[in-house]
Parts: structure tokens; C-alpha cells; sequence
């Protein structure tokens, strides 16, 4: 099958590799804090084993565990080359959405798979579990937590364009290859990122194209590329990206199939569901309005109530003082929780 892999590399380093065979535990990953290309990681699945032999015999594969349940599924037009994005005036998105069986999506990419010029096909992060029950029992990360539950991409040649995600997040290639651009958390600035409550992918989006970014209109996107790291799975390679770590994925080949998981940084259960663009969006109501000054003062209240070390805000505090900055869980947490519910209510 022919594939889009003649675009130009971007610049960057390669991002650090380990023979995935060889990880043991997850502390090896995220103890590290930055993208680990894991080589092999998933080579013995079974459904990469189907993928090695034909993209239909992987369709026949996944086909055993489809439930018929509807997944979101996307279309772009063919002038788009797949480029997931807005439409000319940001009005809204250059594709379109329909809900079908992961495996009519699966047979609809097969089919424009023999056309040179074909709209593109995605389903983009469908819960495994709801719509093939049984391939994570084939298929799975041996390092991983059972509650860590995967979603599936799958479709033809793709570009989601660069985002971030604020979890821990580990791809593994099952079909086709896939690029990776990853640029670290500090590039927000030079990356010109879009909306943050109006995005294609559901998180914000870099307005630059990769490939060929408009320098006149987005200058600092030259360093950006000059941080930028990058790399080309294949089949059975897994990928470790570190929360808020902007990544562009590209998929090269006309069927492509990757699983992914994602799982909260956060170190217990009771917060496992919370978001740290709750805060974000809170401080830009709050803050963002106030004068230079009073701005910066916010900055300095934040680094050292939040971003340093817990102990520099209350080693010199009593334990049983500690209030709001200790280690809340159970009932305090709860407590905190309903007040600011409360605040928030009272601010309508």
C-alpha cells in the first residue's frame, strides 16, 4: 500500500527507546518525565500477529469481538489529506461525525484503501471494552493495571494534529506505522495554540502546520521544532508520552490501527477523575482579568502554594494545621469539594 511517509521529517532529536520487552513497572516510565519509545512492547499480541499478515486478516481479527455497539467515527474530504482540523473560517471542523460498528469502519477503510485519492476514515478513541469485549483479555500490557482501561483508533491515513492530553498516556501500534512529534510542555508559547474550549480533537490544538508551517504568521514555531522530539512506530512498538507533553500523530499507511491508554497521574482513587484544566479554566475567570501587578503576585501565591515542594508551603506548620494543604482524602476532601461547588454557585 502506497503511504504518506515521503513528507518531510521534521527536525528533532529521536526520543529515547527501550527494548519494551524488558519493562518491568511503570515507575521505569514516568520516574523518567519524558517520551520512552518502547520497541516491541506489544510484538506478541495477537491482533499485531493478524496485522503482520494482511490489514484484512486484522479486520476478520476484530470482527470476533465486535458487539455491533456504535462508536464515533470521523470523515474528512479528500483535499483535506487527512489533516484533522478547523474548517477555513473556524466556524467549525473540516470533517464530519457519524456512529457506527467499529467493524463497518474497519470494512469502509479497507475499501478506500484501493483508491489513490479517497476521503480519509477515523474512529478516535473508542472504549475498547464497550465495543470488542474480549480483546483486552488477548491483548494487554503486562506492566499495566487491569483498571486501566484501553481505547482503540483505527483508520486510513490520519493526522491529528499537535495536542495534549494531561494524563499518562501509552500507545501501542497494532497496524500500519505511525509518527510521532512530541514537543515538551514549555513550547506552549511557541506553538500558537488554538481555542481552548473549541478544538477537532477535544483538547487544544497548535494552529501550525507541521509540515509546512506558515513562518511569516507563526515565527516562534522555529523553536519549537528545534525542541521537538520525534519517532516511527511500527507494528508491536509502543510509545510513552508524559502528561501535558504536546504530541503530532500521523498515521502512514492507508489502515492503521493503534491502542492506547491513559491513566491520572493522581495518586489516589478519589482523585482519579479530577482535571487539571478545571483549575486552568477557573484561574483564566479569575485572574486573568486582573492588572499586570496584582497578576504577578497571583504567579508567586501559585509557585509556592502549588508548583514547589509541598513541604516548603508547610514544614513549618503543625500537622494537625495544615487545613487545605495537607494530604486531604475522605471526608476533608469531600468538605473542600462542597465549598467550592458552593463559591462557584454563589458566583451565577
Amino acid at each position: 500500500m502506497a503511504s504518506s511517509s515521503d513528507s518531510p521529517r521534521p527536525p528533532g532529536a529521536p526520543i529515547r527507546e527501550l527494548d519494551g520487552g524488558r519493562v518491568q513497572a511503570l515507575r521505569e516510565l514516568i520516574f523518567a518525565a519524558e517520551p520512552v519509545v518502547l520497541r516491541g512492547v506489544a510484538r506478541e499480541w495477537p491482533a499485531v500477529m493478524a496485522g503482520s499478515h494482511s490489514a484484512m486478516d486484522l479486520a476478520r481479527y476484530l470482527k470476533r469481538f465486535d458487539n455491533g455497539q456504535p462508536v464515533d467515527a470521523i470523515m474528512t474530504a479528500p483535499e483535506a489529506a487527512g489533516r484533522v482540523f478547523y474548517d477555513a473560517d473556524m466556524a467549525g471542523f473540516n470533517f464530519i461525525r457519524n456512529r457506527l460498528a467499529l467493524s463497518a469502519v474497519a470494512e469502509q477503510v479497507l475499501r478506500y484503501a484501493s483508491f489513490e485519492r479517497a476521503p480519509a476514515v477515523a474512529v478516535q478513541s473508542a472504549l475498547v471494552s464497550g465495543c470488542l469485549p474480549g480483546f483486552c483479555a488477548e491483548n494487554r500490557l503486562s506492566f499495566l493495571e487491569d483498571s486501566v482501561v484501553p481505547r482503540i483508533w483505527l483508520g486510513t491515513a490520519i493526522t491529528t494534529p499537535t495536542h495534549l492530553d494531561e494524563w499518562n498516556n501509552i500507545g501501542c501500534v497494532v497496524s500500519g506505522r505511525r509518527r510521532f512529534t512530541l514537543f515538551p510542555p514549555e513550547q506552549i508559547g511557541n506553538l500558537y495554540i488554538g481555542p481552548l474550549d473549541f478544538a477537532p480533537t477535544g483538547a487544544p490544538i497548535s494552529l501550525v502546520s507541521l509540515h509546512q508551517p506558515d513562518l511569516a504568521r507563526f515565527p516562534r514555531f522555529r523553536r519549537a521544532l528545534a525542541a521537538s522530539v520525534s519517532a516511527v512506530l511500527e507494528p508491536g512498538d509502543g510509545i510513552y508520552i508524559p502528561p501535558l507533553w504536546w504530541h503530532h500523530v500521523e498515521s502512514l499507511d492507508r489502515f492503521n490501527v493503534l491502542v492506547n491508554y491513559w491513566w491520572n497521574p493522581a495518586p489516589t482513587a478519589e482523585t482519579a477523575t479530577d482535571s487539571g484544566f478545571d483549575a486552568l479554566t477557573l484561574a483564566i475567570l479569575n485572574l486573568r482579568r486582573l492588572p499586570a501587578p496584582t497578576r504577578r503576585a497571583w504567579r508567586a501565591l501559585l509557585d509556592h502554594f502549588v508548583f514547589d515542594e509541598p513541604e516548603v508551603a508547610v514544614g513549618h506548620i503543625p500537622r494537625h494545621r495544615h487545613g487545605v494543604l495537607g494530604a486531604l482524602e475522605g471526608q476533608a476532601l469531600s468538605r473542600w469539594r462542597a465549598y467550592l461547588v458552593g463559591k462557584l454557585q454563589q458566583g451565577r
